[in-house]
């Protein structure tokens, strides 16, 4: 099944020191599942711009991390650029690639400007898709009077307050965090110095001004060159061969003319198949004419052809591994998939208004707890096969006898303490289930009574598999502690399951 993918970009107000844009990249790749696209720093601008991609809940902890990373190394009291900035980290815009909606894009954007503005003591401006007010949909609004005067106007002006954090700007500054569909960042270099021609193309290019609807544009000077630095929001609207014609038709009113344009990140294929298209005039291209399409298509079919077995397919072999716990723990996962999903259907709804804050935390806590319980599968799977390891050490002399029972208890623990914590997670997705029954969209509420039951379906497994282990150890008291919670914790889930049928009873009549 296809994996969720979202692209993130954060932008930092820093290029002038490499070792510092070092740092907040391997902040980046401390995070699995991350993977950095482009790196582009213009020491004009005294900015760089970072293209990741990846699973969505492993890019939002990345994009934290490089914030925290960033509001730690860079001072805007000491910063100077060409580039409009409010923040060390200045704007991080979440973009859905595959597998995933803008509106999760937006929840994934306001889940980490929560947590910037309680963790970091950073003030957070949600724009874009992302927006709570319209006002702040343009970022250019969010940025009027840059670091310095928003410095100066978020302390008196109401309109100026942020969507998280405190009310006060620190050395560095605020974020912006939003959702958006994919940007083409594209500036153009002129055959002049002069500054002013820029910002007269620049002004003939905005939408703000009159000009394509589209683009953004602001005239500035880099590498003693003019340049219209443009960003193109909607390149199948406002394609770029029609904007690079556009300013070459305005330089000719200068006397001037295109010497080179250049791209910031990354840019969709169409929409440079498009500028071809447009300009070799090839009115009747077709996509599937590429070939480096067609060769796509034909991987994807030998990869699909090759693919290995499904986790059920494993789960179904002769293979001990995956087993019981691990099969406990999926089945958690499902559990909470399934509290993300009555969440999702909830929220944005009008009857449900007054609970939109308690279904956005709790589809935060529910992808928090799928993501760990995913995880678990393959720690369980691990654990059984470092007991299987130890069984096969040598037992030859009293010495190898010695060392391989102290490794098969010690693999024999692991593999109690892994379902332990996956019982712990099925607990706290049981309580999110109850949230969801009660609290959640009704024409959802068989979903939500799904998730519990799946969660102490999940628990009891991880129980068993607790105990069992526990059972094989030469002195089974070392690990009563955790035979002891599990059994309490199934205690809890009868407690908690009574409170989701009462919901059941009361919300939809069921008994």
């Amino acid at each position: 099944m296809p994996r969720p993918l979202v692209e993130c970009i954060p932008n930092f107000s820093d290029a002038r020191r490499p070792d510092v844009i070092d740092k907040i990249v391997d902040a980046i790749r401390s995070v699995p599942g991350v993977h950095m696209l482009d790196r582009h720093s213009d020491l004009d601008h005294n900015r760089t711009v970072i293209t990741i991609v990846g699973d969505p809940v492993a890019v939002e902890e990345a994009a934290f991390l490089s914030i925290k990373k960033a509001s730690e190394l860079i001072n805007l009291d000491e910063h100077t650029g060409a580039h409009p900035r409010v923040g060390a980290t200045d704007v991080v815009p979440f973009v859905p690639i595959s597998e995933i909606t803008m509106p999760e894009c937006v929840e994934m954007a306001r889940r980490l400007g929560k947590r910037v503005g309680v963790e970091l003591s950073i003030p957070v401006y949600l724009y874009e898709d992302a927006a709570t007010r319209p006002d702040r949909q343009n970022l250019e609004n969010i940025r009027k009077g840059q670091y310095e005067g928003l410095k100066t106007d978020i302390l008196s002006n109401p309109d100026r307050k942020p969507d998280f954090g405190p009310e006060k700007l620190g050395s560095a500054g605020a974020t912006v965090i939003g959702a958006r569909a994919p940007l083409i960042a594209f500036n153009v270099y002129l055959t002049t110095t002069d500054i002013t021609i820029a910002q007269k193309i620049a002004k003939a290019m905005r939408n703000s001004s009159g000009g394509f609807r589209y683009v953004k544009a602001m005239g500035v000077v880099v590498d003693g060159r003019a340049q219209v630095s443009m960003n193109l929001t909607n390149f199948r609207q406002t394609p770029v061969a029609r904007i690079v014609e556009a300013v070459r038709r305005e330089a000719e009113r200068y006397g001037v003319t295109i010497q080179h344009s250049e791209l910031v990140g990354l840019i969709p294929q169409d929409a440079m198949i498009d500028a071809a298209v447009w300009y070799t005039q090839l009115d009747d291209f077709k996509h599937d004419q590429l070939l480096e399409n067609r060769l796509f298509e034909l991987m994807q079919t030998a990869a699909t052809d090759k693919k290995g077995p499904s986790f059920l397919d494993q789960l179904a072999s002769a293979d001990p591994t995956p087993g019981g716990g691990s099969a406990a723990a999926y089945t958690g996962a499902t559990a909470a998939a399934l509290v993300a999903m009555v969440g999702r259907v909830t929220s944005g709804k009008k009857k449900y208004a007054d609970v939109e804050p308690q279904m956005a935390q709790m589809i935060q806590q529910a992808e928090n707890l799928r993501a760990r319980l995913t995880k678990t599968v393959d720690e369980d799977a691990r654990s059984f096969e470092g007991f299987i390891q130890a069984t096969r050490l040598p037992k030859e002399t009293p010495d190898q006898q010695t060392a391989r029972t102290a490794a098969m208890e010690s693999a024999t623990k692991e593999a109690a303490r892994v379902p332990h914590q996956a019982a712990q997670m099925c607990v706290e997705v049981l309580e999110l289930a109850i949230t969801a029954a009660t609290l959640g969209n009704t024409n959802a509420i068989s979903d939500a009574v799904s998730a519990a039951q799946l969660a102490i379906a999940a628990l009891k497994s991880a129980s068993v598999n607790v105990r069992i282990n526990a059972k094989s150890l030469s002195n089974p008291a070392e690990l009563q502690n955790l035979v002891d919670d599990t059994l309490k914790m199934a205690q809890k889930a009868k407690v908690l399951e009574e409170k989701v049928l009462q919901a059941l009873s009361d919300r939809a009549g069921i008994q």
